[in-house]
Protein backbone atom coordinates (compact mmCIF):
# COMPACT_ATOMS: atom_id res chain seq x y z
CA UNK A 1 0.00 0.00 0.00
CA UNK A 2 1.22 3.48 -0.83
CA UNK A 3 -0.84 5.43 1.70
CA UNK A 4 0.24 5.76 5.31
CA UNK A 5 -1.37 3.23 7.66
CA UNK A 6 -2.92 5.10 10.60
CA UNK A 7 -2.70 3.17 13.87
CA UNK A 8 -4.35 3.52 17.28
CA UNK A 9 -2.78 1.82 20.32
CA UNK A 10 -4.61 0.88 23.53
CA UNK A 11 -2.71 -0.55 26.50
CA UNK A 12 -2.94 0.31 30.19
CA UNK A 13 0.83 -0.08 30.63
CA UNK A 14 2.58 3.19 29.82
CA UNK A 15 5.90 1.43 29.28
CA UNK A 16 4.36 -0.84 26.65
CA UNK A 17 2.83 2.15 24.88
CA UNK A 18 6.18 3.94 24.92
CA UNK A 19 8.00 0.87 23.57
CA UNK A 20 5.54 0.39 20.71
CA UNK A 21 5.66 4.11 19.93
CA UNK A 22 9.47 3.85 19.70
CA UNK A 23 9.20 0.86 17.34
CA UNK A 24 6.67 2.51 15.03
CA UNK A 25 7.97 6.06 14.97
CA UNK A 26 10.87 5.48 12.50
CA UNK A 27 8.87 3.22 10.16
CA UNK A 28 7.88 4.57 6.77
CA UNK A 29 4.22 4.15 5.89
CA UNK A 30 2.95 3.63 9.47
CA UNK A 31 1.82 6.43 11.78
CA UNK A 32 0.70 6.08 15.40
CA UNK A 33 -2.07 8.67 15.58
CA UNK A 34 -3.56 8.06 19.04
CA UNK A 35 -3.05 6.17 22.29
CA UNK A 36 -5.52 4.99 24.93
CA UNK A 37 -5.08 3.58 28.43
CA UNK A 38 -8.27 1.48 28.51
CA UNK A 39 -10.86 -0.04 26.23
CA UNK A 40 -13.49 2.64 26.74
CA UNK A 41 -11.07 5.36 25.66
CA UNK A 42 -9.97 3.18 22.74
CA UNK A 43 -13.51 2.95 21.36
CA UNK A 44 -13.97 6.71 21.73
CA UNK A 45 -10.71 7.43 19.90
CA UNK A 46 -11.52 4.93 17.16
CA UNK A 47 -14.77 6.79 16.50
CA UNK A 48 -12.95 10.14 16.55
CA UNK A 49 -9.89 9.30 14.45
CA UNK A 50 -11.06 6.37 12.28
CA UNK A 51 -7.65 4.61 12.20
CA UNK A 52 -6.90 1.87 9.71
CA UNK A 53 -5.68 -0.51 12.43
CA UNK A 54 -6.24 -0.62 16.19
CA UNK A 55 -3.77 -2.41 18.47
CA UNK A 56 -5.63 -3.52 21.60
CA UNK A 57 -4.27 -5.11 24.74
CA UNK A 58 -6.59 -7.92 25.82
CA UNK A 59 -6.51 -7.08 29.54
CA UNK A 60 -7.35 -3.45 30.31
CA UNK A 61 -9.34 -1.70 33.06
CA UNK A 62 -12.89 -0.33 32.69
CA UNK A 63 -13.54 -1.93 29.29
CA UNK A 64 -11.19 -4.76 28.34
CA UNK A 65 -9.79 -5.41 24.89
CA UNK A 66 -12.37 -8.06 24.01
CA UNK A 67 -15.28 -5.75 24.79
CA UNK A 68 -13.59 -2.94 22.88
CA UNK A 69 -13.06 -5.27 19.91
CA UNK A 70 -16.73 -6.26 19.86
CA UNK A 71 -17.84 -2.63 20.05
CA UNK A 72 -15.47 -1.57 17.26
CA UNK A 73 -16.81 -4.40 15.10
CA UNK A 74 -20.40 -3.39 15.92
CA UNK A 75 -19.70 0.18 14.85
CA UNK A 76 -18.58 -1.13 11.42
CA UNK A 77 -16.07 1.65 10.86
CA UNK A 78 -13.75 -0.43 8.69
CA UNK A 79 -11.09 -0.61 11.41
CA UNK A 80 -9.04 -3.82 11.60
CA UNK A 81 -8.00 -4.93 15.08
CA UNK A 82 -4.79 -6.64 16.16
CA UNK A 83 -4.79 -7.97 19.72
CA UNK A 84 -1.76 -7.77 22.03
CA UNK A 85 -1.48 -10.70 24.42
CA UNK A 86 0.88 -12.26 26.94
CA UNK A 87 1.77 -15.93 27.08
CA UNK A 88 -0.94 -18.02 28.74
CA UNK A 89 -3.98 -15.95 27.74
CA UNK A 90 -5.18 -18.64 25.33
CA UNK A 91 -8.82 -18.49 26.38
CA UNK A 92 -8.94 -14.77 25.59
CA UNK A 93 -7.31 -15.33 22.21
CA UNK A 94 -9.93 -17.94 21.31
CA UNK A 95 -12.72 -15.51 22.22
CA UNK A 96 -11.13 -12.75 20.17
CA UNK A 97 -10.90 -15.08 17.18
CA UNK A 98 -14.64 -15.50 17.26
CA UNK A 99 -15.14 -11.75 17.67
CA UNK A 100 -13.31 -10.99 14.42
CA UNK A 101 -9.80 -9.91 15.38
CA UNK A 102 -7.46 -9.61 12.39
CA UNK A 103 -4.29 -10.62 14.19
CA UNK A 104 -2.58 -11.54 17.44
CA UNK A 105 0.83 -10.68 18.82
CA UNK A 106 2.60 -11.77 21.95
CA UNK A 107 4.07 -8.70 23.58
CA UNK A 108 7.50 -10.30 23.87
CA UNK A 109 7.64 -10.89 20.11
CA UNK A 110 6.15 -7.58 19.00
CA UNK A 111 9.48 -6.02 18.01
CA UNK A 112 9.92 -8.33 15.02
CA UNK A 113 6.29 -8.90 14.18
CA UNK A 114 4.57 -5.61 14.92
CA UNK A 115 5.02 -3.92 11.54
CA UNK A 116 4.16 -7.06 9.49
CA UNK A 117 1.02 -7.54 11.59
CA UNK A 118 -0.10 -3.95 11.04
CA UNK A 119 0.57 -4.11 7.30
CA UNK A 120 -1.21 -7.45 6.97
CA UNK A 121 -4.29 -6.17 8.83
CA UNK A 122 -4.40 -3.00 6.72
CA UNK A 123 -4.21 -5.14 3.58
CA UNK A 124 -7.20 -7.20 4.67
CA UNK A 125 -5.16 -10.20 5.74
CA UNK A 126 -4.91 -11.82 9.15
CA UNK A 127 -1.63 -12.11 11.01
CA UNK A 128 -1.15 -14.65 13.75
CA UNK A 129 2.15 -14.82 15.57
CA UNK A 130 3.52 -18.37 15.22
CA UNK A 131 3.77 -18.58 19.02
CA UNK A 132 0.11 -17.60 19.34
CA UNK A 133 -0.88 -20.07 16.62
CA UNK A 134 0.71 -22.90 18.56
CA UNK A 135 -0.85 -21.72 21.82
CA UNK A 136 -4.36 -21.53 20.41
CA UNK A 137 -4.24 -24.82 18.52
CA UNK A 138 -2.63 -26.66 21.43
CA UNK A 139 -5.40 -25.44 23.72
CA UNK A 140 -8.27 -26.71 21.58
CA UNK A 141 -10.02 -29.47 23.54
CA UNK A 142 -9.47 -33.03 22.33
CA UNK A 143 -13.22 -33.41 21.82
CA UNK A 144 -13.33 -30.43 19.46
CA UNK A 145 -13.54 -32.59 16.34
CA UNK A 146 -14.63 -31.25 13.00
CA UNK A 147 -18.28 -31.85 12.08
CA UNK A 148 -19.01 -33.71 8.86
CA UNK A 149 -19.64 -30.45 7.03
CA UNK A 150 -16.10 -29.23 7.81
CA UNK A 151 -14.57 -32.57 6.86
CA UNK A 152 -16.37 -32.37 3.52
CA UNK A 153 -14.96 -28.88 2.96
CA UNK A 154 -11.45 -30.11 3.75
CA UNK A 155 -11.90 -32.90 1.21
CA UNK A 156 -12.81 -30.31 -1.42
CA UNK A 157 -9.34 -28.74 -1.18
CA UNK A 158 -6.78 -29.55 -3.84
CA UNK A 159 -3.47 -31.11 -2.68
CA UNK A 160 -1.70 -27.75 -3.04
CA UNK A 161 -4.49 -25.97 -1.13
CA UNK A 162 -4.18 -28.52 1.69
CA UNK A 163 -0.43 -27.96 1.77
CA UNK A 164 -0.97 -24.20 1.85
CA UNK A 165 -3.54 -24.52 4.64
CA UNK A 166 -1.08 -26.46 6.80
CA UNK A 167 1.55 -23.74 6.35
CA UNK A 168 -1.02 -21.03 7.10
CA UNK A 169 -1.91 -22.94 10.27
CA UNK A 170 1.74 -22.92 11.30
CA UNK A 171 1.66 -19.12 11.27
CA UNK A 172 3.66 -18.57 8.08
CA UNK A 173 3.09 -15.40 6.05
CA UNK A 174 2.21 -15.47 2.36
CA UNK A 175 5.81 -14.58 1.50
CA UNK A 176 7.16 -17.40 3.67
CA UNK A 177 4.71 -19.88 2.15
CA UNK A 178 5.73 -18.77 -1.35
CA UNK A 179 9.36 -19.47 -0.48
CA UNK A 180 8.54 -22.87 0.99
CA UNK A 181 6.43 -23.95 -2.00
CA UNK A 182 8.63 -22.27 -4.62
CA UNK A 183 5.73 -20.30 -6.12
CA UNK A 184 4.90 -16.60 -6.38
CA UNK A 185 3.30 -14.70 -3.52
CA UNK A 186 0.36 -13.93 -5.82
CA UNK A 187 -0.19 -17.66 -6.31
CA UNK A 188 -0.23 -18.17 -2.55
CA UNK A 189 -2.82 -15.39 -2.16
CA UNK A 190 -4.99 -17.13 -4.74
CA UNK A 191 -4.72 -20.42 -2.84
CA UNK A 192 -5.56 -18.70 0.45
CA UNK A 193 -8.67 -16.99 -0.93
CA UNK A 194 -9.85 -20.28 -2.44
CA UNK A 195 -9.30 -21.96 0.91
CA UNK A 196 -11.44 -19.28 2.57
CA UNK A 197 -14.24 -19.92 0.11
CA UNK A 198 -14.14 -23.69 0.41
CA UNK A 199 -13.89 -23.70 4.21
CA UNK A 200 -16.43 -20.87 4.66
CA UNK A 201 -13.89 -18.85 6.68
CA UNK A 202 -13.16 -15.14 6.52
CA UNK A 203 -9.61 -15.12 7.83
CA UNK A 204 -6.49 -17.21 8.28
CA UNK A 205 -6.90 -17.96 11.95
CA UNK A 206 -10.36 -19.46 11.52
CA UNK A 207 -9.09 -21.56 8.64
CA UNK A 208 -6.28 -22.82 10.87
CA UNK A 209 -8.79 -23.85 13.52
CA UNK A 210 -10.80 -25.81 10.94
CA UNK A 211 -7.60 -27.56 9.86
CA UNK A 212 -6.81 -28.43 13.47
CA UNK A 213 -10.28 -29.82 14.16
CA UNK A 214 -10.08 -31.91 11.00
CA UNK A 215 -6.76 -33.42 12.04
CA UNK A 216 -4.98 -31.98 9.02
CA UNK A 217 -2.08 -30.78 11.14
CA UNK A 218 -1.50 -34.29 12.47
CA UNK A 219 -0.88 -35.73 9.00
CA UNK A 220 2.76 -36.59 8.20
CA UNK A 221 4.41 -34.26 5.67
CA UNK A 222 4.10 -35.35 2.05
Amino acid sequence: MNETIRVLLADDDGLVRAAIDAILRPLAGIELIAQAADGREAVTLVQRHRPDVALLDIRMPNVDGLAALREIRRLALGVDVVMLTTFGEDEYVAQALGAGASGFLLKDSAVDELAPAIRAAAAGEAFLSPKVTRQVLNQLPATSAAPRSELARIESLSPRERETLVLVSQGLSNAEIAGRLQVSEGTVKTHVYRIYGKLDCDNRVKAAMVAQRAGLLDEPPA
